[in-house]
């Protein structure tokens, strides 16, 4: 187990300022100062403070719904699975069903938020919420995405080859899918 120094005492912000805004990100520049009396001034991209949810749908114990999307930041299609931003006014199972449902076709009557992970966390503030749906059925809702997105069934049994896929890169989903296939692991020893 990691110890955590309880002396660490985090940096004083000194000042905070927006240098960019987007319709998703603010970009901001923070100058801190040490315990150490050494002042930086780094910068943030900060994302919605209600985080984004990342779905696991599971038709059964072993079969996962993966979708193929354009990737824009990547300039290339992915592999992944279903995610989004939480409107306002959702909660994360709310935003992780509506999300299933719009990019899948399916909803969940169970649905377990397993865990919370950021992304780059030393310049990017962004939480997103794994969660895990199971007890599909059928029901497709619109959804903002400009073409149809490809879902592919795939076996948990099968992660190793579906890691070596080009186009499987997208870091949340492989650690979601490893957290899952562990869960399940667990569940049935």
């Amino acid at each position: 187990m990691v110890k955590v120094n309880p002396e660490r005492i985090p940096p004083k912000v000194i000042k905070t300022a927006i240098c960019a805004q987007s319709r998703l990100f603010t970009i901001e520049s923070i100058d801190l100062r040490f315990s150490n009396g050494t002042e930086v001034q780094w910068e943030r991209l900060k994302g919605s403070s209600r985080g984004a949810v990342l779905i696991v749908p599971l038709i059964n114990n072993d079969t996962v719904l993966l979708i193929r999307e354009f990737a824009v930041g990547m300039e290339r299609y992915e592999l992944a699975l279903p995610k989004g931003k939480i409107d306002p006014g959702e909660t994360v199972l709310e935003a992780a069903n509506r999300e299933m449902m719009e990019e899948v076709g399916y909803g969940a009557n169970q649905l377990i938020h397993i865990d919370s992970l950021t992304i780059a966390p030393g310049y990017l503030g962004h939480t997103t919420h794994i969660v895990v749906g199971e007890d599909l059925y059928e029901k497709k809702l619109a959804g903002d995405e400009p073409e149809k997105i490809e879902v592919i069934p795939w076996k948990l049994s099968q992660l190793g080859e579906l890691l070596r896929h080009p186009e499987m890169t997208e870091a949340r989903t492989i650690a979601a899918l490893f957290m899952v296939r562990e869960r399940q692991k667990y569940e049935t020893d």
